[in-house]
């Protein structure tokens, strides 16, 4: 306990440092678009590739397991919406994240810690973790919801792609489904989470990369450490706003 709480107080101190206004805003633009690039457009591609295979594996397993006769097939498509909408396309996405963005960060913060690149900032009086983390979380925080929003997207057609090559309902009572009883509130409280989760996915990656030892074993560690603690924190998270906004 006592060592959690030392852990959560150094990380508490660190996003002081980091949450303040930049010294140039010329430069933190600079190193946003950087960011951004790095961080969401090189996600695109495994994040439409995972949205297609859970859409399309939504929809089988829905359809396989409605036997009775007296239940409408439309209810495929809404269960596929609804699946991807609320849970998959945040939480299972944000997870992936962790995985890929979190040991990105880690091992790049990490690698500057052991190479002193960090201490030279602090020798020139560059606040180093400002500069180096603050891009990356507001950039995670404002375009991983869009990419939720794609997820979502791709993940529907993957349900209609798997429709048309197995004919397991037509398409017709598909896209009813996808229609029937939309609640546009789902789709506000799954962005809200995602943000939630960039920003700890961020936060949390840069903390063990930033305070990262011993070399690079210790690179590797602290990579490890980032990504275990962000994806139990996404699940915490996850279940508060859950409880919040849903109840």
């Amino acid at each position: 306990m006592k060592n959690a709480l030392e852990l959560f107080g150094r990380y508490y101190l660190l996003m002081r440092i980091v949450l303040v206004k930049p010294d140039r805003w010329r430069i933190f633009w600079k190193q946003f678009i950087v960011d951004t690039e790095k961080l969401i457009l090189s996600s695109i591609p495994i994040v439409a590739v995972i949205s297609v295979f859970i859409g399309a594996v939504i929809v089988i397993q829905t359809a396989y397991n409605i036997e009775n006769p007296f239940i409408p097939k439309m209810y495929v498509g809404y269960m596929a919406r609804e699946s991807l909408v609320l849970e998959f396309c945040s939480t299972m996405i944000a997870l992936i994240l962790a995985g890929k963005v979190g040991s990105n960060i880690s091992s790049e913060l990490g690698s500057m810690r052991i190479s002193e690149q960090i201490d030279a900032m602090e020798m020139m009086g560059i606040n180093s973790a400002n500069y180096l983390i603050l891009p990356k979380i507001v950039s995670s925080v404002v375009f991983n919801p869009l990419l939720m929003l794609m997820s979502f997207m791709v993940g529907l057609l993957g349900g209609a792609g798997i429709i048309i090559f197995t004919g397991v309902i037509n398409m017709g009572q598909y896209t009813e489904g996808l229609q029937y009883a939309f609640r546009s509130y789902y789709i506000f409280y799954s962005m809200i989470k995602m943000s939630a989760f960039s920003f700890v996915i961020t936060s949390v990656s840069s903390f063990y990369g930033y305070y990262a030892t011993g070399g690079s074993l210790g690179v590797g560690r602290s990579s490890t450490k980032a990504i275990v603690v962000s994806s139990i924190s996404i699940l915490v998270v996850n279940l508060v706003i859950t409880q919040l906004m849903l109840n």
